[in-house]
């Protein structure tokens, strides 16, 4: 008798433990915060820019925040430039 009591005990402490993970996991199509630099895809951090990559492996990305425009450029011999530019309004 005092087995069942132990067993119906720690049932009901996994199945409480089992609701309390599933009620935390994080949902796929929650939106990534304004403030954030990057998006969640699939599981990894994807910039928010739109990053266009050459063959060379030198690449440019234009960030929009607001009424300015960051571009950031990488050149192939890691040469890195960032320009930001505001049209006030």
């Amino acid at each position: 008798m005092r087995i069942g009591k132990i067993m119906l005990v720690l049932g009901g402490v996994a199945l409480a433990a089992a609701a309390g993970a599933a009620y935390a996991a994080p949902a796929d199509n929650q939106p990534t915060p304004k403030g954030w630099s990057y998006e969640i895809k699939d599981g990894k951090r994807v910039p928010k820019g739109n990053r266009v990559t050459n063959p060379d492996g030198s690449w440019r990305e234009e960030v929009k925040q607001g009424n300015c425009v960051t571009i950031k450029e990488k050149s192939a011999a890691g040469e890195y430039k960032e320009t930001r530019q505001c049209n006030g309004g």
